[in-house]
């Protein structure tokens, strides 16, 4: 029987012992995974019946390893599913590949080179030469010759790796003496590092025995703080690459933060520096306790358990945990679904806890490599250092010293005497800048049970807290080095509820938690006077807020109640009033948190998803608001809560959005509405707009001013109507049927098409549907008709390019295509499926679409509001929809939440009414359901070519403004 140690999920072992080698733990048994000594007779008789067809034999030889590898591989999977051990599964297959390489060794040096045995030795490195390998892993080899190899045993090497290769294998392979090997580990700690985890396969077994000793007496040797600094370097670089969080929700599982390498760098560091071959020593040396190993052990084995089942799953060396694996990875674990919380969900809060987990035990090895160095330095050397690094103490405090600019325990039982002090920690660090020693992190992890009901009801603790979250400095550092020791979700257990939890969608990139501290982050950057190129409004509202703790507080606990069955924003309120108290907040600052998190998500969607120029909007929502100071509030919470999603989330369009909601509103609460009649505004739009006009002809100045209705006259600024009216009339004196201007604004992060074309029921469909098939993303539509029958649309899309001039020739490609489509040069079907095809559909999500129609939104208009998951010219399918339905769209609002759309149309009937009766709003929203499940609808297959009659009108290029107003 083949055996090999094991890492169970829960070693089954006494408490005693716990700290033994794993080799003392169990064996398991790797006879069902292939029989070593049947496929060694397979393959010699292979050699025997091809012995002068070198080819045949060739052939014959991979024919027959490929299928054991296969069938031992799917044995693997099966015994993975089984039993759910990750480490089991990278033994297995480890285990397979060696008797592989092993069987291949032996018939090469048996029938092809025979002088080559024992002239050479096949060893694993990296981590292969851990034992273990995902089903997906590159096989790393070094090839160790004796000096002066003869020609035939490079050969013989030449020989094993082809077949390794033609079997599929991505192998890495190096062939090197043993004074190579020492000599190159000298300057290359990469190879340093792979020769410290080679373990012998076969061949000449000496080589490899005499490389592992020379290695640890003239590499390892006295270089223990070199390899160290060198690793954890490595680290800091490939987090910051990864991106520098453990809170990723597609977390790279190999290469992340709190991932596989983080654990393989402990390995590394442990092996080199405490010369261990097990990391169970390292509970006998005093490095880590009992509890820490098993959590070591656990943490390993999930992180194997995750990865063989992305490789098994995806059929490659897949290692980021992407959305489209998560759920059926979820299933395989055996998660299922719980109230508040899906399977998956349940499933990635593990693998952050994990994740969490990883990066304590990194603190803790760090904390006693560094006090391990500070007590090794001999003599006299060692005097001066200890001398030089001698701790000062802090002002102020009797129970922490400064250490090298960071803060340290002035003695062990600190915490001990007064658990406040675990809380005083992180407020003395905050209030000197002082960054953390990993012994004082050390033990705040293993002193949490102090952090217990009195300790949460403590006065002193709850105001050292408070310090820290409306800190001046940085709040966010402190407030997440509180919650990667632990102390913030015990000391606030709420919070904890929440800690790694993960929301199983496209558009939040980090888990709750996270996100809650990066909020803190951004409102402390505003609070600085930091944000004024970014948020102007914000940066001047926020010195004269009065309540700086309230937004503090509401900040933080904003999604508190996520994962929970009720509504986030009702339980979070109730969260936060309970909270409030504790916190030594008052009576009118604790209605103020309350009302901030009941309303945290109400101005960003009645920015994206409404119509801002109608006036029900904004008096809706002053109802709601009810002062400007929690306008004010309202509005920084809304901009922390959008930028802190993740990179790339927040845009200019919507702090456009958001100002413009906020000056609407602001000048509501403050009695500066206008009373005048809509006839009469729009009378004296139209005389500013003549009036602007005055170096026109008067003719030219009465037709274009006479084109539009009251709608437009309202809602259109000035500028834009002036800019218009020139692009109207030179269009006419051009004698073209259609045409299209373009311009972008950076600071607003969106570029503007303007379409003028003859009116048609269909038009915003396919412009929409061509701006989809130039990869264009809708945001906003502005839809007018002009006196004279002709359509003057808006359409407003997300700026791709941060320079004015790549972004204005993108612009006018969009524009070409939408041009092409109208005139029929181009058919919109066959353009958005070439669009289509080349967007991979995402299987991850589900989103039932849901229609939401009603008369009390707008005093004109009925508004459709629908919601489902995206896809390309989707826009275009609902508009038609639309004009099929006879109904007329006044304005758009595009809103996408990751793989979510709602899309918000402002309509009425072709006599210009609000849509009343049961049935027909009925069959609108059975239409509209249709096109977004994607089902057949026949009339909506009726699209037409083109709706411009003169096909052979001639184009011009798009005129193109790179500001309201300015010539390019």
């Amino acid at each position: 029987m083949q055996t090999k140690p094991a890492a169970g999920r829960e070693p089954a072992v006494r408490h005693e012992q716990e700290t033994a080698p794993a080799t003392a733990m169990r064996d398991l048994d790797f006879s069902s995974i292939l029989d070593v000594e049947l496929l060694q007779k397979q393959c010699d008789a292979v050699a025997e019946a091809n012995r002068n067809r070198p080819d045949i034999l060739r052939a014959d030889l991979l024919a027959v390893l490929k299928k054991a590898s296969t069938e031992g591989r799917q044995k693997a999977r099966e015994a993975l599913m089984a039993d759910g051990g990750g480490l089991n599964c990278a033994y297995r297959i480890s285990w397979l590949q060696d008797q592989i390489i092993t069987v291949l060794y032996n018939f090469v040096t048996a029938h092809i080179f025979p002088h080559q045995k024992d002239k050479f030795a096949v060893t694993a490195v990296g981590g292969y030469g851990r034992d273990t390998l995902a089903p997906g892993s590159d096989i790393d080899l070094l090839f160790l010759f004796r000096p002066r190899p003869a020609e035939e045993t490079h050969k013989a090497v030449e020989f094993m790796l082809y077949v390794l290769w033609d079997m599929g294998f991505k192998v890495g392979h190096a062939t090197r003496t043993v004074e190579e090997c020492i000599a190159l580990s000298k300057s290359d700690m990469t190879i340093r590092t792979a020769i410290l985890e080679m373990r012998y396969i076969c061949g000449l077994q000496r080589l490899g025995t005499e490389l592992e000793t020379r290695f640890d007496k003239e590499i390892v040797t006295g270089t223990g703080p070199e390899f160290i600094a060198a690793k954890l370097a490595e680290r800091d670089e490939r987090h910051r690459k990864a991106g520098d969080t453990r809170y990723l929700v597609e977390p790279n599982v190999k290469e992340g933060k709190g991932g596989l390498r983080d654990l393989h760098t402990l390995f590394w560091i442990s092996k080199y520096y405490y010369h261990v071959r097990d990391q169970a020593e390292l509970v006998k040396l005093g490095v880590l306790s009992k509890h820490e190993y098993r959590l070591l052990e656990k943490a390993d084995d999930f992180l194997w358990a995750v990865r063989c089942h992305m490789h098994f799953l995806t059929g490659k060396a897949e290692e980021r945990l992407s959305f489209d694996i998560q759920r059926e990875i979820a299933e395989a674990f055996g998660y299922h679904t719980r109230p508040g919380l899906s399977a998956v969900e349940r499933f990635m809060k593990h693998y952050f806890l994990v994740a969490k987990d990883v990066g304590d035990l990194t603190r803790i090895l760090c904390a006693a490599l560094e006090d391990q160095q500070a007590k090794s330095i001999p003599g006299l050397t060692g005097v001066i250092s200890r001398f030089t690094h001698r701790n000062r103490k802090i002002a102020g405090s009797v129970e922490f010293v400064e250490d090298r600019g960071r803060i340290a325990l002035a003695d062990p039982e600190v915490f001990k005497r007064d658990p406040v002090n675990i809380i005083r920690l992180f407020h003395v660090a905050d209030i000197n800048g002082l960054e953390f020693h990993p012994d004082a992190l050390k033990r705040v992890t293993r002193s949490l049970a102090l952090i217990d009901s009195s300790l949460r009801e403590n006065d002193e603790a709850n105001r050292l807290f408070m310090s820290i979250l409306t800190s001046k400095r940085d709040p966010a550092l402190i407030l997440r080095r509180m919650n990667e020791a632990g102390v913030l979700g015990r000391f606030i257990p709420e919070f904890g509820k929440i800690v790694a939890m993960m929301q199983f969608n496209m558009y939040h990139h980090y888990t709750v938690d996270e996100h809650l501290i990066r909020t803190v982050d951004i409102l402390s950057e505003i609070d600085k006077g930091r944000a004024e190129d970014l948020h102007p409004l914000a940066n001047k509202l926020m010195p004269g807020i009065e309540d700086r703790e309230a937004l503090y507080v509401a900040v933080l606990l904003h999604d508190i109640a996520k994962g929970r069955q009720e509504d986030h924003s009702i339980a979070g309120a109730r969260v936060a009033r309970k909270l409030c108290a504790r916190f030594g907040l008052s009576q009118k600052q604790t209605e103020i948190v309350v009302w901030l998190i009941e309303e945290h998500l109400t101005m960003s969607m009645v920015a994206q998803t409404r119509d801002l120029t109608d006036r029900k909007t904004i008096t809706d929502f002053a109802d709601r608001v009810q002062s400007l100071d929690r306008l004010k509030m309202l509005l920084i919470l809304t901009i922390c809560d959008i930028r802190a999603v993740g990179p790339g989330v927040w845009n200019g369009w919507k702090g456009q959005l958001l100002r413009t909601l906020y000056y609407e509103t602001e000048l509501l609460l403050a009695g500066g509405f206008s009373e005048v009649s809509r006839k009469e505004r729009a009378n004296a739009a139209a005389d500013a707009l003549r009036a602007a006009l005055a170096d026109w002809s008067q003719k030219d100045r009465n037709t274009y001013t006479k084109l539009h209705y009251q709608p437009y006259l309202l809602s259109v600024p000035l500028e834009d109507q002036i800019r218009h009216a020139q692009f109207i009339r030179q269009t006419d004196k051009a004698g073209q049927a259609l045409a299209t201007t373009v311009r972008t604004d950076s600071f607003h992060a969106i570029t503007e098409i303007t379409v003028l074309s003859p009116d048609h029921p269909r038009l915003l469909a396919v412009i929409a549907g061509a701006c989809a098939a130039a990869g264009a993303n809708i945001v906003d539509a502005q839809i007018f008709t002009t006196s004279d029958g002709r359509a003057l649309d808006t359409i407003h899309v997300s700026r791709e390019f941060t320079d004015d001039a790549d972004e204005l020739r993108r612009a006018a490609t969009i524009g070409r295509m939408i041009e092409d489509v109208l005139s029929g040069r181009k058919r919109l079907p066959e353009v958005i499926a070439t669009r289509a095809r080349n967007r991979k559909k995402s299987k991850a999500f589900v989103i039932p679409p849901s229609v939401n129609i009603t008369n009390s939104l707008s005093n004109k208009f009925t508004v459709i509001e629908v919601e489902c998951l995206d896809r390309p010219g989707l826009l275009s399918e609902i508009t038609a929809v639309l004009s099929d339905l006879s109904l007329d769209i006044q304005s758009a609002r595009i809103t996408t939440f990751g793989e979510k759309v709602i899309d918000t149309f402002y309509v009425t009937d072709l006599v210009g009414q609000k849509i009343s009766g049961d049935s027909k709003r009925a069959n609108i929203t059975a239409r509209m359901k249709a096109v977004m499940a994607e089902e057949e609808d026949e009339l909506r297959e009726r699209m037409p070519s083109g709706i411009i009659a003169p096909a052979a009108t001639a184009r011009t290029s798009p005129s193109t403004d790179k500001k309201a107003g300015s010539p390019v």
